[in-house]
Parts: C-alpha cells; structure tokens; sequence
C-alpha cells in the first residue's frame, strides 16, 4: 500500500509518496516537468515488495506547497536543498535514484555533492549530457539568455494544455492508451494562481545545470555508479543520444532505447517496471 504524507522542510510543506518495507533498500523518484509524483502512482506500487520507494513533489509542483516567486528561491540549486532535507528528515542515507526529466539536475546534484549517499541511478529521460538536447529546447534557452517580450511568448506557449497533452502523446506508438488523466491532472496545478510565474522562474535557471555537467560527469567518472537508462527512442524533448552518451564515462551503462516518447510509463510501463527489477537485483541485491 503506497502512503502520502507530508513533512516540513526549509520551510516548506514537501508532500511525498512512500511504499516497501522500512529497512528495505531505498529508491527515491525524482520527477520532471510539468508533472508531479503522480507520474510513479503505478510504478510505485510494481517495486515496493523489494524496496522502500521515496517520490516527493518538488516544492511548486503537484501537494507540495507552492508559494510565490517573491516567498521561495525557485533554482534548481534551491529544490536539490529541499530534496536532500527532505531525505535527512527521513533518516535515508544509502537510496537509489530514479531521475526523469528536472528530476536529473536535482538527483545528479545530490549524487555529486554527496556521492557516498547513491548506491545506484535509473535514468529516464534524465539528461546529463549536452547531446541530448533537442530543437524543443531553442525556445528555452533564448528566453534564459534574455528574458523579456521577445522570448517569453515562446514558453508561456509550454504551459498550455496543448502543451502538456502533447508531452504525453508525442512519439508514442498508440495514442489511445494514454490516459487523459495525465495531462489534465497536471494542467490543473500549472493553472493555480501565481504558477506560470514559477515555471518561467525555473525555465530562466534550467541553463545553469549545464554548467554543473562536467561535475556530473566527473562524479561518473570518479564513482562508475550502476546506471540503467530506460528513454523513449521518439522522445522530442531529451532525444535518445541523450542516453546514448552515457556510455561515454559509464562503459558499463545498461541502456534501453523504448518504442515510446518522454513518459515511457505511461505506456511501457510493464517493459520499465521489468528493466528496472533486473537491475536494481543485480546491483543491490
């Protein structure tokens, strides 16, 4: 049974969904834009026989609290810090991580700042590298180099329900097994009061997690921590090189190119569910 719960952290009302035994070995699921833990509600439950599953909403997103721009420092930087005081209040030390999307930079900012701490990463549509940035992103970048009346048209445009739908539905084999659950849930929060303003804050400092890639990559190096990349082969937003690249400072990366978009569990959910009980056997045992 998956509970939801909540604690306080840095001020912050950090909700979280938690499932699996209390001294299995952990699993924390980061999720990306423009989501929220919503996007493990089925996973979650596939792995908690083995493992104590973690999937917190990031501060801004989904039953976290989600205050103002003006009342929290919206930077990736800011959400690793309540990530990472989110699982000290847990006492989780040793965990896994499962990244997808913004849940890369935060998850591979904990990994190396505190590489003792990941035993193991699952990468689905995570990027770590620059390869595996898309056309989608030109967009992103011109309005983070130069905010303002030029550039903030072309991203208020991705927090359009148009938008939203069409991240679940681009790239996936069968339309129809997507549920309109997804993009409606999540259009829902992207709407309340004060939101876009939040997203744009975040859209401006995505670019600073490049800067920390030769970091991750370094730790990559230095750790050559088991990775499992489960990416959808059609993803237009993190393109398949993306994962390929991976390889570069992990030769040992299991890797996985899925016949789907950029939420492979939407659909592909049994395939993922099964790469990632293989793996996570193999190297936590």
């Amino acid at each position: 049974m998956t509970s939801y719960r909540y604690a306080d952290v840095n001020g912050q009302r950090v909700f979280y969904r938690e499932a699996g035994h209390a001294d299995a070995p952990v699993l924390v699921l980061l999720h990306g834009f423009p989501t929220s833990s919503h996007m493990f509600r089925e996973l979650i439950p596939r792995l908690a026989d083995r493992y104590r599953v973690i999937a917190p909403d990031h501060v801004g997103f989904g039953c976290s609290s989600a205050p103002s721009v003006d009342g929290f420092d919206y930077t990736f930087d800011a959400l690793t810090d309540i990530t990472l005081g989110l699982l000290d209040h847990l006492g989780v030390r040793e965990h896994a991580l499962y990244i997808q999307d913004y849940g890369a930079p935060i998850g591979l900012k904990i990994a190396s700042r505190q590489p003792e701490r990941v035993t193991a990463i699952i990468t689905q549509s995570g990027n770590a590298y620059t390869e595996g940035f898309t056309p989608f992103w030109e967009p992103l970048f011109a309005y983070a180099t130069n905010p303002g009346p030029d550039t903030e048209p072309a991203v208020r445009a991705l927090l359009t329900l148009d938008a939203t739908r069409w991240q679940y539905t681009h790239g996936v084999k069968d339309p129809s097994r997507i549920s309109p659950d997804t993009w409606s849930h999540d259009q829902a929060l992207l709407d309340r009061p004060g939101n876009a303003e939040v997203q744009l804050a975040l859209f401006r400092d995505y670019r600073t997690n490049l800067d920390a890639y030769p970091a991750f990559q370094q730790y990559f190096r230095d750790s050559q921590v088991p990775l499992l990349a489960v990416w959808g082969r059609h993803d237009e937003i993190f393109g398949p090189d993306g994962a390929l690249a991976y390889r570069r400072d992990l030769p040992d990366a299991e890797i996985h190119l899925l016949d789907t978009g950029h939420f492979a569990l939407e659909d592909s959910l049994d395939t993922v569910t099964g790469y990632i009980r293989g793996f996570l056997g193999r190297v936590l045992g």
